[in-house]
């Protein structure tokens, strides 16, 4: 008892010293009510650029969200399609009191849904219905998500439609993208094949088709990186030496990054830093690399960039961190493919700082264990929204 007692003791001193974790001790929360949306007329699905998705009968409104803590919250028992968004809005005029609606869609049907996060509200705002959807990418207002899914006898076209969460109407880009990044008033289209990869933007109806570069690399992703740059890295993949690239409007690449094993990167929202994962040795490293100087700083905690998020005023990275992942995976593809599942406590990384922050440790709130994807975060800071890629449910923590 006594030597349980002692490795207990040891443990907790651990952890205090890793970071400031913030203890709930109340389990229980307001009430949370549902408030579901009437159906739509919806157009039928087709196959190119245009078409759209049959109206499912209203089947009722997913399960009400369980409030576990006192700032951590079970929004949907999911599984929900990767991809959300959380929006700063106000719900009665500017007088009210700041709100954050975050955006989600249904695996199952394909329904958008929308939950006030201090109203304690879950709406159906879209009863489209879009088989297997694969992810999301939303507008930065919430208000359409471009989402890819697949089709055909053999489920090898790759679909991209604009999803309204407001409206009936929505439009198909071209088949077979492989890659989307969204902007405020724009897409970027990335279709890649043997002969390399060209990147073309269109406005936010699809309108107006644009070339901004190409590179012979047949297998990258692409991203923003502030105003007129952007951001391509070689696909990840544990056993190819990859690298990242700044790219700017005249589509000169600019290496950021590597090589390295695994290699993936996100970039904050003014291409000031970009932060980049990789293994060596088939153990997870991290690093912050300022774009400005070309300086990389390694971090002490070591996730996948997947898993993490940055605030709008790049101040900070919010990252779901794994707990001593197994060496027996190739990462980040077993991640990737499912294979390999992650426990995760959630940071913070504060770029003027130079430090990260334990923000989170789930076991202190639940007994679930979350496996982190597709995190987002509000412009106020207020609220993390993750999806637990063990069962896809939709978690949101009020930071």
């Amino acid at each position: 008892m006594r030597r349980s007692l002692i490795i207990s003791g040891i443990a907790i001193a651990a952890l205090i010293l890793g970071g400031i974790i913030y203890f709930f001790l109340t389990k229980s929360g307001p009430a949370v009510s549902v408030a579901p949306s009437g159906s739509v007329n919806l157009p039928v699905a087709g196959q190119g650029g245009t078409g759209g998705f049959a109206t499912t009968p209203d089947q009722g409104s997913l399960e009400a969200p369980v409030a576990v803590g006192t700032r951590l919250t079970k929004i949907s028992a999911g599984p929900v399609v990767p991809g959300v968004i959380a929006v700063d809005t106000t719900s009665g005029g500017a007088t009210s009191s700041p709100e954050t609606s975050i955006e989600f869609i249904e695996r199952a049907s394909g329904n958008v849904f929308s939950y006030l996060f201090r109203g304690k509200t879950l709406t159906r705002v879209s009863s489209k219905t879009i088989p297997s959807i694969q992810n999301a990418t939303w507008l930065p207002d919430g208000s359409v998500a471009f989402v890819r899914y697949l089709s055909g006898d053999d489920l090898s076209t790759v679909n991209t439609y604009a999803l309204s969460a407001t409206s009936s109407t929505g439009f198909f880009l071209p088949q077979n993208l492989t890659d989307i990044a969204v902007s405020t008033n724009e897409v970027l289209e990335l279709s890649s094949g043997v002969n390399g990869s060209t990147v073309s933007r269109v406005r936010i109806d699809g309108s107006h088709s644009t070339s901004l570069f190409s590179t012979p690399l047949s297998s990258v992703r692409v991203s923003y990186a502030g105003r007129g740059k952007y951001l391509a890295f070689s696909r990840p993949s544990g056993s190819i030496l990859g690298s990242a690239f700044i790219v700017d409007g005249q589509g000169v690449f600019s290496r950021v990054a590597g090589p390295h094993f695994g290699l993936v990167a996100l970039a904050s929202h003014s291409g000031k830093y970009v932060l980049v994962s990789y293994t060596q040795n088939n153990a997870l490293q991290m690093e912050l690399v300022d774009t400005s100087t070309n300086i990389a700083l390694q971090l002490p905690i070591a996730t996948i960039a997947d898993k993490c998020v940055w605030t709008a005023d790049d101040s900070s990275v919010y990252c779901g961190v794994p707990v001593n992942p197994s060496a027996a995976f190739q990462y980040p593809d077993d991640w990737y493919q499912g294979a390999a599942h992650f426990s995760d406590r959630i940071w913070r990384i504060e770029t003027a700082g130079r430090y990260a922050q334990l923000v989170l440790d789930p076991s202190t709130e639940t007994a679930d264990s979350f496996d982190i994807e597709s995190p987002a975060i509000n412009p106020s800071r207020t609220v993390f929204v993750f999806t637990n890629k063990n069962d896809g449910s939709l978690w949101s923590y009020a930071l």
